[in-house]
């Protein structure tokens, strides 16, 4: 299915998954509202909400570049309705936007905790809210927030229980949402890679294991989300996505063109956090059973 015509709200849209996600989507013609505070050049962290609508148009669609801090209740409402005022509508929400600190507890300072909850959580929540209005009135509306499957294992909380909290809580607004928004035919759903994407943030977050990380490009991430959106959101919602077990269930098998490593096995791929065990006995079972025959 396309998403042509379909009016997309992205926050954290100027790079990496956010970026890959409307390229995408501009790929088919849709239109995409880029919501993010980078308006001026970042010499670690490249790109701007310019640059992303100048490669969004480039790719088909039709581009608005917001600066907005999602923490901020006045810009978020400013932001959905000058998407509305400018495309008329909005389809699609993509809450991307997030921050992230790998410390512990004593490594953590307040005011980083406080950064993460205000946009993972917050920003998210806030964000959600404001564009029911709009969301109501769409043809098909979605929901997507990239965030993790409730995996509730003290692993995933005990390295870095701040950010770990953080983005269970972008996690939990799907869980509430889909099941308060059902009636109303908007889909909430959850979308998380099962590798390591490398993007500018993670770059930073994880500075100094670039070398030893095998990642994935976020065109994985892009894909999937296409997947996601194209549903019926009647039929398809408050589900927690992992990109590759998504794409396998939905014929791909090929995912070299992913790799930031060519060649790089499945098994030499650097996992991502929060991955839950009864979705990986799942993949592992379709990768066996996609896998071509030897000869």
């Amino acid at each position: 299915m396309s998403l042509s015509g379909k009016v997309l709200f992205i926050t954290g849209a100027s790079r990496g998954i956010g970026k890959a996600i409307a390229l995408r989507a501009a790929r088919d013609g849709a239109c995409v509202a880029i919501a993010a505070k980078t308006a001026d050049p970042n010499p670690k962290l490249p790109g701007t909400i310019f640059s992303a609508a100048k490669e969004i148009e480039q790719a088909g669609g039709r581009a608005l570049p917001i600066q907005c801090d999602i923490r901020e209740e006045s810009q978020v409402r400013q932001a959905l309705q000058r998407t509305v005022d400018t495309f008329g509508k909005i389809d699609i929400v993509i809450n991307n936007a997030s921050a992230i600190n790998l410390g512990g507890t004593e490594a953590t300072d307040v005011k980083r905790y406080d950064l993460m909850h205000s946009i993972n959580g917050r920003g998210t929540w806030m964000v959600s809210k404001f564009a029911l209005e709009h969301l109501k009135k769409a043809e098909n509306p979605h929901i997507l927030n990239i965030s993790p499957p409730l995996s509730m294992e003290e692993k995933w909380f005990a390295p870095f229980p701040a950010y770990a909290i953080a983005k269970y809580n972008m996690s939990l607004c799907v869980l509430g949402m889909a099941g308060e928004l059902r009636g109303n035919g908007i889909a909430v759903n959850a979308l998380w890679p099962l590798t390591m994407i490398e993007t500018a943030a993670l770059k930073i977050a994880d500075k100094g294991n670039e070398e030893s990380r095998l990642s994935r490009t976020p065109e994985i991430m892009a894909d999937a989300a296409h997947l996601i959106l194209s549903k019926p959101s009647t039929d398809f919602s408050g589900n927690f996505c992992l990109d590759e077990l998504l794409l396998r269930k939905n014929g791909v098998t090929d995912f070299e063109q992913y790799n930031n490593t060519p060649g790089a096995s499945l098994e030499d791929l650097s996992p991502d956090f929060f991955l839950d065990s009864k979705q990986l006995e799942e993949l592992y079972a379709l990768r066996k059973a996609q896998a071509k025959p030897r000869l």
